[in-house]
């Protein structure tokens, strides 16, 4: 897809580029995200190498540094968005928005321990194919959510709470860090 945006747009500004790439090949790379999330640093590098030749055809900022194109085009790394993807996932699960029963991915810890109460207990595995499963992968950052993301009660403010939350720098940015 992105060879093909290469080959027949001549048009190499923002305002053709992004919307573009936004609507025809970032959906290739989040599709079904909670299910096949890369874990191995070369799978993440290789899949954000994607939108980092995405961003260098826009002759405006092809000469930043990839974090620059990224503020000034207004996309988030991709590894970001496969975080916010799984909190969003969780939490229609949680809440039981999506016909999925709740006890097939996570246990709840009963345990009473600081932080909000919707706490989930994280399994021990041994290998790495069920570590970085969906409902094993996502339990160190949905606990690390605060009280009042975890208290919304629809999605729209839950996707604010989040956002703010990975923007300011919160405990819940340093657990999403290159897990």
């Amino acid at each position: 897809m992105l060879g093909l945006l290469k080959r027949n747009f001549q048009d190499r500004s923002k305002d053709t580029i992004v919307p573009l790439y936004k609507n025809l090949v970032r959906p290739h790379l989040e599709y079904c995200c909670q299910m096949w999330c890369p874990y191995l640093k070369k799978d993440i590098k290789l899949i954000e190498g994607v939108q980092r030749r995405a961003t260098k055809l826009i002759d405006d900022v092809k000469y930043l540094s990839y974090d620059e194109r990224l503020t000034r085009l207004g996309l988030t790394r991709l590894d970001k968005r496969r975080v916010r993807s799984d909190l969003l996932e969780t939490s229609r699960i949680v809440r039981g928005m999506d016909k999925i029963d709740e006890e097939l991915f996570f246990e709840f810890d009963s345990g009473g321990r600081r932080g909000h109460s919707c706490k989930l207990f994280k399994k021990r595995t041994r290998l790495d194919i069920r570590k970085f499963a969906f409902s094993n992968r996502i339990v160190d950052t949905w606990n690390a959510l605060s009280q009042d993301s975890v208290d919304c009660m629809t999605i729209n403010t839950f996707k604010r709470h989040i956002q703010n939350e990975l923007e300011l720098g919160t405990q819940l940015q340093n657990v999403c860090v290159f897990r």
